[in-house]
């Protein structure tokens, strides 16, 4: 009888584990993500959705075998380092990071959660990943640009601003690449024969006093993509209409909202296959073995509305390349 009774908690004690292995595996995993935007920008929102969608294509549904926790750090340091240090205390699977601070921010506090990035400018330079094609640690994902781009934005700002002579870039001094940004458009600048000048600011007030500084005849704006952001967007858009001064954004959304003319990488397109490398994260791979990739689709908008208010023509050649134009 006591023998039976012996082999029946044995048996019961064996069998616990298992059950408690099972219950644990059928439990939700976790996904944490910081975006750079505001919770009411729709350029935020559709980077969102776009990710999530995705997701569900892969089988991942929010509420049911996956939970998503999602943080708007907004650009703003002090946001981006509190809710970075909220997502990785939830200790998730895995985390999102749009945009370069995001990413320093949940690399600095982790270097063992997995870390998918979108819309990071240069994660070589910045030291998130040890190369593009072996990131080698905790983070792997999708640059915004390669800097060979950069000086498109002036050959188009040149082709709508024929008598264009001097350009302002305008970026973060938070962010570590505008430099290398604004050397790539230096070398076009002089192969046009234009002055191109930096101006890298830390606030709205400094913006305001940069572009007040630039206006004047045969002048230009390129705004970096730091720059662009939410926050200062309507403030850009507003100060380069005020001072007559045509500017080149990155993203759609600038040219929706009122920009003369944007052109860049597809800003929903690198969150979608960012739902990618997070299904094959949760399923076993590792970062380190994932290349880091460069962005596949670009836009190009004309809004002539704003073309119309600065008294310039755009181009028809430029026109009949455009993927989207306002009137």
């Amino acid at each position: 009888m006591r023998r039976r009774r012996f082999l029946g908690l044995v048996g019961g004690a064996a069998a616990w584990p298992l059950a408690t292995r099972a219950q644990q595996a059928s439990q939700p995993r976790r996904i944490g993500v910081l975006l750079n935007r505001s919770a009411d920008d729709p350029e935020g929102q559709a980077r969102l959705t776009a990710f999530q969608q995705r997701l569900q294509q892969l089988g991942w549904n929010d509420g049911q075998n996956v939970r998503i926790d999602v943080r708007w750090g907004e650009d703003k340091f002090e946001r981006e380092h509190q809710y970075a240090a909220e997502l990785v205390a939830l200790s998730p699977d895995a985390l999102l990071a749009s945009g370069t601070l995001s990413l320093s921010e949940l690399q600095r506090l982790t270097r063992s959660i997995p870390i998918v990035f979108a819309a990071v400018s240069d994660p070589v330079g910045g030291g998130f990943v040890e190369s593009l094609a072996h990131p080698g640690g905790n983070a792997t994902g999708f640059m915004l640009f390669e800097y060979s781009m950069s000086g498109k934005w002036l050959e188009l700002l040149r082709q709508i601003a024929p008598r264009l002579t001097r350009v302002g870039v305008l970026g973060m001094a938070n962010v570590p690449t505008v430099p290398a940004v604004f050397a790539s458009i230096q070398a076009m600048a002089q192969s046009l024969g234009i002055e191109a000048k930096p101006f890298i600011v830390h606030d709205a007030g400094e913006m305001e006093r940069a572009v007040a500084s630039l206006a004047g005849p045969n002048a230009g704006l390129i705004v970096e993509t730091s720059a662009s952001g939410s926050v200062h967007r309507d403030l850009i858009i507003g100060l380069a209409a005020q001072y007559k001064l045509p500017a080149i954004y990155v993203y759609p959304f600038d040219a929706v909202e009122g920009g003369l003319v944007s052109y860049g990488p597809d800003p929903v397109e690198p969150f979608q296959r960012a739902a990618d490398y997070v299904d094959r994260i949760l399923k076993g791979e590792r970062p380190a073995d994932l290349p880091v990739q460069a962005p596949t689709k670009y836009q190009l908008v004309i809004n002539l509305k704003t073309a119309k208010t600065l008294a310039i023509t755009v181009p028809q050649t430029l026109q009949a390349g455009a993927n989207q134009i306002i009137e």
